[in-house]
């Protein structure tokens, strides 16, 4: 990094309403993960630039420099993550947790990056725990629950505890920032393929794009009904990146003979209720829920196995592959074996 940045030249930048370059954000990225940031630039930062409107170069500046302070897991497999931003207000069951799950017991290996609840009662952390999972492992003992079992968990403060620096000023500001970008683009792993959640109509995009400049193979949604996953209360908007491009189209769930429910049938509670969700999923209860994690899950797969020309048939595809994963009883045995395993290797 060059030494000619400083706060006022980059804030009167934002406020100018002028694009900053990838470098620049870097920069502001980094004073704040080394605590060189006071809490007021770390505000003023997050504020003026979401005012201004992120561009993919900026988003892309902040999250290479997060990574570099990051702990990373080193896993030598193909894998996916599937991750929202959170902030949906919804409430819902933890969706792209199960659809994890779901995936992984379907054979594609799963590095889920999260975190407890943003704006729910019970955030992807939260629920792992109830379910018996140790979720903070180190980075070789994540490696070692993706290499054996197929899925592993990344515990953010674990992987990312420069990140706390920010932690004060973006509760107090209460609104979201580009921060709340982030979580889906540092994944500790890197893997090359991901199913992530926008809550922001307006950021679905350019996510997108900040994928696309990593070639990766991705799918960006977001429900027409605001849900950061694919609903099935209604259509969902879709973002494929694949190839560096990226191109909208919409998901409707009767085109893979899933039947529309209500947001109430998708509501979740605590931590504790949300885990009996799960029990229940993996047991074989059929309904609204299983239907919503089969279509998540057939997302995940569809950007793990390489999009072929048509979405509908690629999720076609996957749904069968998830419903097989949870009806053979492979889902159920993955999630004991998960606990058991996260468990010894937390006690070493």
């Amino acid at each position: 990094m060059h030494d000619s940045h400083s706060w006022p030249e980059l804030l009167n930048q934002l406020i100018a309403r002028s694009d900053l370059s990838e470098r620049d954000t870097a920069w502001a990225m980094d004073q704040v993960m080394t605590g060189a940031a006071t809490p007021a630039q770390i505000a003023g930062f997050a504020v003026a630039l979401r005012a201004k409107g992120e561009t993919p170069a900026e988003i892309a500046g902040m999250a290479e420099a997060m990574l570099a302070h990051a702990k990373l897991v080193d896993v030598d497999v193909h894998a996916v993550d599937i991750v929202g931003t959170g902030g949906d207000r919804s409430g819902s069951v933890n969706i792209s947790t199960m659809s994890a799950l779901v995936t992984a017991a379907a054979g594609a290996p799963v590095v889920k990056h999260g975190n407890r609840a943003a704006s729910s009662k019970s955030g992807a952390a939260d629920v792992l725990q109830a379910l018996g999972i140790a979720i903070e492992l180190q980075p070789d003992a994540v490696a070692s629950c993706v290499m054996e079992l197929g899925i592993g968990f990344c515990f953010a403060p674990v992987f990312h505890p420069a990140l706390r620096h920010a932690g004060a000023p973006r509760r107090e500001l209460g609104v979201p920032t580009t921060f709340n970008l982030l979580g889906p683009l540092t994944n500790p792993a890197q893997p090359s393929a991901s199913l992530i959640g926008c809550a922001y109509p307006d950021k679905t995009r350019v996510l997108a794009e900040v994928f696309a400049r990593r070639a990766a193979s991705a799918l960006v949604v977001r429900g027409d009904d605001g849900l950061d996953e694919i609903t099935t209360t209604t259509t969902s908007s879709v973002w494929v990146v694949a190839g560096g491009e990226v191109h909208e189209t919409r998901v409707d769930p009767a085109d893979l003979d899933i039947p529309r429910t209500t947001a109430e049938e998708l509501r979740g509670g605590d931590a504790e209720a949300n885990a009996d969700v799960v029990r229940q999923l993996v047991a074989g209860k059929t309904g609204p829920v299983r239907d919503a994690v089969l279509i998540n899950a057939a997302g995940a797969l569809a950007a793990h196995t390489g999009f072929s020309g048509s979405l509908t048939e690629d999720l076609r595809a996957g749904v069968a592959r998830a419903a097989q994963a949870l009806d053979s009883g492979a889902a159920a045995e993955l999630l004991t074996r998960w606990a058991e395993r996260s468990q010894q290797l937390a006690q070493h």
